[in-house]
């Protein structure tokens, strides 16, 4: 085998932003993390305080939502709900584009829109990865949003929330690392439960994915690796 159990875990967000989980979970889905010793946690917004000193001296790291889900805040908004996110500890911020404006084809304003949240992050130090929800749009959206994040920086881009109408397809990463400058990570989130599923994504160049059924994925990484 190609890889370790570092290298499988390192890829994973584990991602704690269902609308019905209550403080305890969030708290248990944190320790999960550290536990499993993951990339980081994409945790709601209101908990990114706790989820931070909870995290605190760990390799894990804190990350949040922002515009999350449907991308329609103001980019005021969004510069708004940046800062207070990393004055809370966060250390990744997961952006929405304007779904809608996307559609539009208004490309100055998503460009400005991404720019203006890319800009907060990386003043402050933080990782910047800016979703798509790829499920509303068609392949030549997509392509014009990898080259806006190239061009403005973007550490990440995304295919899903994991609340629109679907999730990552391999045909939507292959076109995204195609599209997106090398120095542009690609993260696949919504649908990736299995272990041969993160193999298959990470064999065409995605560096990092969402996902909620963690402990299934890296019991099965340990398990093939043979680690008790």
């Amino acid at each position: 085998m190609d890889w370790t159990y570092k290298d499988i875990a390192k890829m994973i967000d584990h991602s704690l932003l269902n609308p019905k989980m209550t403080d305890s979970e969030l708290e248990e889905g944190c320790k999960i993390a550290l536990d499993y010793d993951v990339a980081s946690v994409c945790i709601k917004p209101y908990y990114v305080r706790r989820a931070s000193e909870i995290l605190k001296g760990s390799g894990v790291k804190t990350g949040t939502t922002i515009g999350f889900p449907h991308g329609g805040h103001s980019t005021a908004i969004k510069v708004a709900e940046s800062r207070q996110a990393i004055s809370d500890g966060a250390e990744e911020l997961d952006m929405v584009v304007n779904i809608g404006k996307v559609l539009s084809l208004d490309w100055k304003y998503v460009t400005d829109d991404i720019r203006a949240v890319v800009e907060v992050g990386h003043a402050e130090g933080a990782i910047v990865k800016v979703i798509f929800e790829n499920c509303y749009l068609q392949d030549r959206h997509k392509i014009e949003l990898c080259g806006i994040c190239g061009q403005i920086g973007a550490d990440f881009v995304k295919t899903s929330t994991g609340y629109g109408d679907g999730g990552a397809t391999i045909d939507d990463l292959k076109l995204m690392r195609k599209y997106s400058l090398p120095s542009v990570q690609v993260k696949a989130a919504g649908g990736i439960r299995t272990l041969d599923q993160v193999l298959e994504v990470r064999a065409i160049g995605v560096t990092r994915i969402g996902a909620t059924r963690t402990v299934d994925i890296l019991e099965e990484c340990k398990k093939r690796l043979g680690i008790k």
